[in-house]
């Protein structure tokens, strides 16, 4: 048996915030495990003012109860892994491209990821040729790949913010100091966010991570 791939088609689904045309910065922010951009997008409401947010929805979707009543989506499991992570990259790619284009000219773009959605945004700000001014990792894990060499080059010139719940029970406080411990050997700056909530986002510390003049870093 032979394995091989093919590049096909694929259309995909996001939500937004906001209106481009009169937008100061863009915001793309990437989902949790089993989430779905709409919901995901709802603590973002009353945050769109001058700015467009985005949430690109995942492109593998299942049902995530024994009565398939509710659906969820991931971006990639341990299967066929480097593909996955490819198609992530071309994806976001041109949605943040598409996007930008119908912001005005110069509109900064920032990244937000929350719980499985880090991994996925450290990948892509890592990788991409897209601008990008501010990534703010939410209760998620980076990705073991990405060398100290690595971050340096593509992350040395972003804002970067790091933001954990105290009493998240799926993303321990290890995690963050974990994060936080491979920024600074790989010499990138970044700022830290605690908050007294679990693995959820939370409206008050958006808004304090999103502000202009703090804004990831």
């Amino acid at each position: 048996m032979e394995e091989h791939h093919i590049t096909v088609p694929r259309t995909a689904r996001y939500h937004t915030l906001g209106e481009a045309a009169t937008s100061g910065e863009l915001w793309l922010v990437l989902h949790g495990y089993g989430q779905l951009a709409r919901y995901f997008l709802r603590p973002f409401e009353g945050l769109e003012q001058g700015r467009l947010i985005a949430a690109p929805e995942a492109l593998s979707r299942f049902y995530t109860d024994e009565a398939h009543s509710r659906v969820g989506a991931t971006w990639m499991t341990r299967e066929d892994r480097e593909a996955e992570i490819a198609d992530q990259g071309t994806y976001l790619n041109a949605l943040a491209e598409k996007l930008l284009a119908q912001c005005p000219a110069g509109a900064p773009l920032h990244v937000l990821g929350f719980s499985q959605g880090v991994a996925t945004a450290c990948r892509w700000a890592a990788t991409t040729t897209v601008p990008i001014k501010g990534l703010v990792l939410w209760a998620g894990s980076m990705p073991p790949e990405l060398e100290p060499s690595r971050l340096h080059d593509h992350w040395r010139t972003l804002h970067v913010t790091l933001v954990h719940g105290e009493q998240d029970k799926i993303v321990g406080a290890e995690v963050l100091s974990q994060a936080s411990a491979r920024l600074r050997d790989a010499g990138v700056a970044h700022r830290t966010v605690r908050f007294p909530g679990d693995h959820a986002l939370d409206r008050q510390v958006l808004r304090q991570v999103m502000d202009p003049m703090g804004s990831g870093g």
